[in-house]
């Protein structure tokens, strides 16, 4: 039987739906919906105020919450401001990284927020941390160990807390590139695999990794045509290719795993979470392709909660329907079953010792 505390256990029960499968929405962003909101409202990021991102997000999860499995937020704009929006039968994620990242060379360093940490986010009722992690399985060295360390320390907090760990990795290109090129997209897949297989490894004690779809639908042959596709360009591969790329995927992550949307359009979004699905993933953790429309039209705010209510929810029941068909995460090969895990909690020892002292 596999172990896992009870504590963890508790926390990915909240996560999920009753049938154990993730069906989850992010609203943590904090660069990237400060770009939108400065696009949006004709104005240089600098001049977009504090109180008009938290109300950006609170309008976000007070219309969308109730649709999710669980909600994840920032605790600098959004857990203050939004948490009274998110039902109680919603599980909380909170994030831990500090948005961005430091450029060192080629390399990506993740920094954490200042003065926040895993017990902070226990103690603020989160039933889960989730860390971000830039990662490219080929960087040099030194940046591949500070990420990997980092990765350590707060798989050790949450272990210490008995709360559940949530990974994401994103990639990046090495050549300074960008990654959505075609170039990007033949090293995609691998790139998303290795780092899977890699944070799967118990010494990291990641309990769900949030992984990107591990090819880019826009460069393959039978996706051209879709509003999405890169009709312009040779497709870089096909479908059944894109297939075995999320079978690998899914073999190498050692720990149930969710798809994310990376920021792409709620149609190649439906793709991907339909194919990672197939493929075995166990739901999905999605922000702005559920969102990103709504939110583009502040700060005409009645209109940002007309399209929240209308195509935004529309996103997310499409998107909840996909992962019905979802692997639950106790029946991932790390389990094998629901009942078939067996559940650590403190308790035993203070059981023992309380009949040692009995005895005595």
């Amino acid at each position: 039987m596999m172990e896992i505390s009870a504590g963890k256990f508790r926390g990915l029960m909240r996560l999920a739906d009753a049938a154990g499968r993730f069906k989850m929405m992010a609203i943590d962003q904090r660069g990237s919906l400060i770009e939108s909101l400065a696009r949006s409202s004709g104005k240089p990021k600098e001049q977009v105020t504090f109180e008009e991102i938290a109300r950006v997000k609170q309008l976000v999860t007070k219309t969308l919450a109730p649709m999710a499995t669980a909600v994840l937020t920032d605790p600098v704009y959004g857990y203050p401001y939004s948490i009274a929006y998110i039902p109680g039968h919603v599980g909380l994620l909170l994030a831990y990284e500090e948005t961005g990242y430091e450029a060192v060379g080629k390399s990506r360093y993740t920094k954490l927020i200042e003065g926040w940490s895993a017990w902070k986010a226990r103690a603020a009722g989160a039933d889960a941390v989730k860390l971000l992690l830039y990662y490219h399985p080929d960087a040099d060295e030194k940046a591949r160990q500070h990420q990997q360390d980092l990765v350590r320390r707060v798989g050790q907090e949450c272990a210490e807390l008995d709360i559940p760990f949530l990974l994401e990795t994103v990639g990046y290109a090495l050549d300074g590139g960008g990654t959505n090129t075609p170039e990007y997209a033949r090293q995609k897949p691998q790139i998303v695999i290795r780092s899977a297989r890699e944070f799967s490894k118990p010494e990291y004690q990641v309990d769900v990794l949030k992984l990107e779809f591990p090819a880019n639908l826009k460069y393959c042959r039978e996706f051209q045509s879709a509003p999405f596709g890169k009709k312009e360009v040779e497709p870089v591969y096909t479908l059944e290719e894109v297939r075995a790329y999320c079978r690998e995927l899914n073999e190498a992550a050692g720990v149930p795993w969710v798809i994310l949307s990376a920021g792409v359009d709620i149609e190649e979004f439906i793709e991907n979470t339909r194919l990672a699905v197939e493929a075995g993933a166990n739901g999905f953790l999605c922000g702005r392709a559920i969102w990103k429309d709504a939110v583009a039209l502040y700060p005409d705010e009645a209109k940002l909660v007309q399209a929240l209510e209308t195509r935004a929810r529309e996103n997310f029941r499409r998107l909840n329907e996909i992962a019905e068909r979802a692997t639950p995460w106790f029946e991932h090969r790390r389990f094998g079953g629901r009942f078939n895990i067996r559940l650590q909690h403190q308790g035993e020892e203070w059981y023992r010792r309380y009949q040692a002292g009995v005895r005595a």
